[in-house]
């Protein structure tokens, strides 16, 4: 290779580095007041995956209570397991019904339960959770790690 095309291959790198880390920093970078989980309205979340999606779930009543689910087989699992139909509230612990929950959304789609408004705008107030960490277990437990 000759140092002309040495010298082309890398300013091509340099542009391509210099073009993306704005998109990068766009993408990790929010307002100071602005909180990275979003409430999210339980018709638009799939209650077994945990996860948010953009339009209606499939409804799923189950004992006069409204659960959701992304598909059949989730509405299935939905109906037959007490277990699926709770989640773990972030900040007390608690066992919360999926159907009376208050939900938030974090940035990656993946929802989190709340008893309350008032846990839910305690852990929207913290750092983003890390990829994999266990969003079970309450945040006096994680504090004291």
């Amino acid at each position: 290779m000759g140092k002309g095309t040495t010298m082309k291959t890398v300013l091509l790198a340099l542009l391509v580095m210099v073009m993306t880390i704005p998109a990068i920093a766009a993408e990790t970078a929010r307002d100071p007041g602005e909180s990275w989980l979003k409430p999210v309205e339980a018709k638009y979340v799939c209650m077994m995956n945990n996860k948010a999606f953009d339009k209606p779930q499939i409804v799923v009543e189950v004992e006069g209570r409204i659960y959701y689910g992304c598909c059949p087989m989730c509405a299935e699992k939905l109906k037959g397991s007490a277990e699926l139909r709770q989640g773990t509230d972030p900040v007390s612990g608690n066992k919360v019904d999926k159907a009376s929950a208050v939900i938030g959304a974090g940035p990656d789609g993946v929802v989190y339960y709340f008893e309350n408004e008032g846990n839910f705008h305690q852990f929207s107030s913290d750092p983003v959770p890390e990829k994999g960490q266990n969003q079970a277990a309450p945040q006096a437990e994680k504090k004291g790690q």
